[in-house]
């Protein structure tokens, strides 16, 4: 695995959470791809600095971006962009938010960054080489059991069409966790799994650049990483749990009863 994979990624959100910091608190055009989904144009601004750093440095590989369909030509490498992650957050002025770089070999994850620019955290993972903060190795949690976890979820874009269905496993996670929190940055959600910060995550209807980068963190860390049937999600984003490991079967064993 070259270790160039990861300094690119790394060089990459870097540059987009550079123009997030500059941006933030400012006066800035806001559309709306849905009835509460929006894009900024600082998201454009981030991709085309993400897009940037990747085509200068590995012009051969296909990209795939959450604002754009990019044309691809079959490459073995891909990269994963969200050149911001927690937009909603971000147009609101609420400081939790971030941009998102993975890269997958033959369909499979081997690197990726997430940088967080108000705390001014970066998260780098490499396959078989660790999940890093700012340098130092990241461990998961030790929590043995729910009741003594903190939960992280998210709801789909389409949680006012579908609310019972978006909201049921929060109502059968609420009743046997410690707590559960909702970010609005499933990005940094699996950061703070892989960092110990929180004991599980989980969501539905999520994005391959949503979860790729900080999924490979948690296996990194130590934990574990699943749809809800237990198989793993590979490049799939449909259903996603990530935990410190120990409390996976029962995360497992709520969302399938």
């Amino acid at each position: 695995m070259s270790e160039d994979f990861t300094t690119t990624a790394a060089e990459a959100v870097l540059r987009a959470g550079a123009i997030q910091r500059e941006r933030y608190g400012t006066d800035f055009r806001i559309d709306h791809k849905g009835s509460i989904d929006l894009v900024t144009e600082v998201d454009h601004a981030c991709e085309e600095a993400i897009l940037d750093s990747l085509r200068t440095r590995f012009p051969e590989h296909d990209v795939v971006t959450e604002e754009r369909d990019l044309e691809r030509r079959g490459a073995r490498h891909v990269w994963y962009v969200d050149p911001l992650d927690g937009t909603t957050n971000f147009a609101h002025g609420f400081p939790f938010f971030c941009s998102v770089v993975a890269l997958a070999v033959d369909g499979r994850v081997v690197a990726g960054a997430i940088y967080d620019p108000l705390r001014e955290e970066l998260f780098t993972g490499e396959r078989g080489g660790g999940a890093h903060l700012n340098g130092r190795r990241l461990e998961v949690s030790g929590a043995p059991d729910l009741l003594s976890s903190l939960l992280i979820t998210g709801f789909a874009y389409d949680v006012h069409q579908e609310l019972e269905q978006r909201i049921r496993f929060f109502k059968r996670f609420l009743g046997v966790a410690r707590g559960i929190r909702r970010s609005g940055s499933a990005g940094l959600d699996l950061c703070c799994v892989a960092a110990g910060r929180a004991d599980g995550f989980f969501e539905e209807r999520l994005n391959p650049w949503d979860v790729l980068a900080g999924g490979l963190f948690v296996e990194e860390a130590g934990g574990r990483l699943s749809r809800f049937d237990g198989s793993h999600p590979g490049l799939r984003a449909d259903q996603i749990l990530a935990s410190n490991g120990r409390i996976h079967d029962a995360m497992l064993e709520v969302v399938r009863d």
